[in-house]
């Protein structure tokens, strides 16, 4: 009589449990060459766009003239649209910028354009109070409640050149750090990624055409470290995984960096949005509420940063470290050390099934050989021992001199005050 045997399946864990539980399931080293394809796509297209477009600079960087108009009149208020057709009107070109900056009565349009001389401003304001009239929130009115300044464009090259001076010496701090702590490969790693996030960034900001001022710049600054921090986390917890790697053959280095990212990627997911939640605040309270150009430009270059940095710490940076590492010949010895016991683990399990299959034909007892299990079992604790390694203290070698001197290894007795008879 011939009897169905219920055929194992296996079971598939849920999209979000496999995330929380980080337990390696997620192959982002294996397919690292993917991930190449696809940020590389992204940097050329944004080197292109920087070299053939340029950037859309603010007036802090090209110079000219800048007019603040109240958003206010008689009737109601005042929009940028009426402002920029009364300056195309006047003038005969369109102004650089025109925007709303501030709320309520005291709110105002700020017009930006290229350098104007003294007539082609009094011109503009007289058209501005003849066609908009203007007035302040104590409903003065004239062309003295129009203001205006000239902006030089050295200013800007000047927060450009200290910025710049400011990215070198970050740089250089940084991999000095990252050598010291960690190795030569993971800052390698790190600041290849850092690259990334950068060229990205301004490649963004070069294809949309968002407006680059010397707030753009600072937020850029500003990302750098957030791009760090998370890189830094995944990395510290690759070392703690390939401690000891060297004499194991279970996992080889691009697995164990694997795990690792899986380990941490949960948190690096919670510790992106946590971050991103709070500039997207700022971004909409600074376009939609207030109107505040400043905090818009730094909330832009933030957003577009942080979430890049974060790309690039999961995608990028370990998958550069374990193509680095792997040039090295003890690091390739030792993967090929675990193939050939994979190959060797494949064959005696199909060696040993052929036997049992024998054996139950036979009607004989199989045989089991737990040569490989216990092997398996000592490379097991020898791992768990390097990777808690950093985390247990040391233990005193003086109470334990002190212990293996007293006779049966026991500990003296604590005095009673009490007379022996």
């Amino acid at each position: 009589m011939v009897t169905d045997t219920p055929e194992v399946k296996r079971v598939r864990q849920p999209f979000f449990t496999k995330l929380y539980t980080g337990t390696g399931a997620f192959d982002i080293v294996g397919k690292r060459k993917r991930w190449y394809v696809i940020f590389g796509l992204l940097m050329l297209i944004c080197l292109s766009s920087i070299i053939f477009r340029g950037f859309n600079l603010g007036i802090e960087f090209e110079g000219g003239t800048k007019v603040q108009v109240p958003a206010h009149n008689s009737a109601g208020a005042i929009t940028t649209e009426q402002v920029s057709d009364v300056f195309g009107e006047t003038l005969g070109r369109e102004p650089a910028s025109v925007q709303q900056v501030g709320t309520g009565e005291s709110s105002s349009i700020q017009v930006k354009s290229e350098t104007l001389n003294a007539g082609e401003i009094r011109k503009l304001n007289l058209a501005l109070v003849a066609k908009l009239n203007p007035q302040t929130p104590d409903g003065r009115t004239g062309p003295n409640v129009i203001s205006d300044s000239l902006v030089s464009g050295s200013w800007g090259s000047e927060i450009s050149q200290q910025a710049l001076i400011a990215l070198a010496v970050f740089l250089v701090l940084v991999t000095i750090f990252l050598a010291a702590y960690f190795e030569r490969w993971m800052a390698v790693a790190a600041l290849a990624a850092l690259i990334h996030d950068v060229v990205i960034t301004s490649g963004i900001y070069s294809i949309v055409g968002f407006e680059v001022t010397p707030a753009t710049v600072i937020g850029l600054l500003t990302i750098l470290g957030f791009s760090l921090y998370d890189t830094v986390v995944v990395f510290d917890k690759v070392k703690e995984n390939t401690r000891g790697l060297l004499g194991l053959t279970r996992r080889t280095y691009g697995e164990a960096a694997n795990l690792a990212l899986n380990q941490t990627l949960m948190r690096s997911i919670n510790t992106s949005l946590i971050a991103l939640l709070p500039v997207m605040g700022l971004l909409v309270v600074g376009v939609g509420l207030l109107g505040v150009g400043t905090l818009k430009d730094l909330a832009l270059v933030q957003l577009a940063g942080m979430a890049i940095g974060a790309l690039s710490s999961i995608f990028l940076a370990t998958p550069i470290l374990v193509d680095l590492k792997m040039r090295e010949p003890k690091y390739k010895q030792q993967a090929a050390r675990v193939l050939a016991r994979r190959e060797s683990l494949a064959r005696k399990a199909a060696e040993r099934d052929a036997t049992t299959a024998d054996a139950v034909v036979a009607g004989e007892e199989p045989e089991l050989d737990l040569t490989d299990d216990a092997t398996l079992d000592a490379e097991l604790r020898q791992e768990k021992a390097m990777a808690a390694a950093s985390s247990v203290p040391a233990r005193n070698p003086k109470s334990a001199d002190a212990k293996r001197a007293r006779p049966g290894g026991k500990a003296a007795a604590r005095p009673t005050g009490k007379r022996r008879r």
